[in-house]
């Protein structure tokens, strides 16, 4: 088991708390994320809250953003491999 740091933070007027960069790393936490918020006596657990429709949309997205590809060109590529696949499937379409 790992090590047990803990991390300070400062509770803000609304209610806000940042959780600190390395503890977000670890956990993979991303901005925008939804997490379980879960009482346990006097100690709090944090934990992500994650949909797997939410989680294949963030790889997407960094996948595209590191090979550069837009999503006009992304879908623009979909729509010839949905015309290959119809056309290896059922044979030429305009037949």
């Amino acid at each position: 088991m790992e090590n047990v740091k803990p991390y300070k933070a400062e509770i803000k007027a609304r209610g806000q708390l940042t959780i600190p960069k390395k503890v977000r790393e670890e956990g993979n936490l991303y901005e925008g994320e939804t997490v379980s918020i879960i009482p346990i006596g006097d100690s709090i657990l944090v934990t992500p809250k994650r949909l797997e429709l939410d989680e294949a949309r963030r790889e997407i997205r960094k996948i595209m953003k590191a090979s550069g590809v837009t999503l006009d060109a992304l879908l623009d590529g979909l729509e010839d491999e949905r015309g290959s696949l119809f056309e290896e499937t059922y044979g030429d379409k305009k037949a």
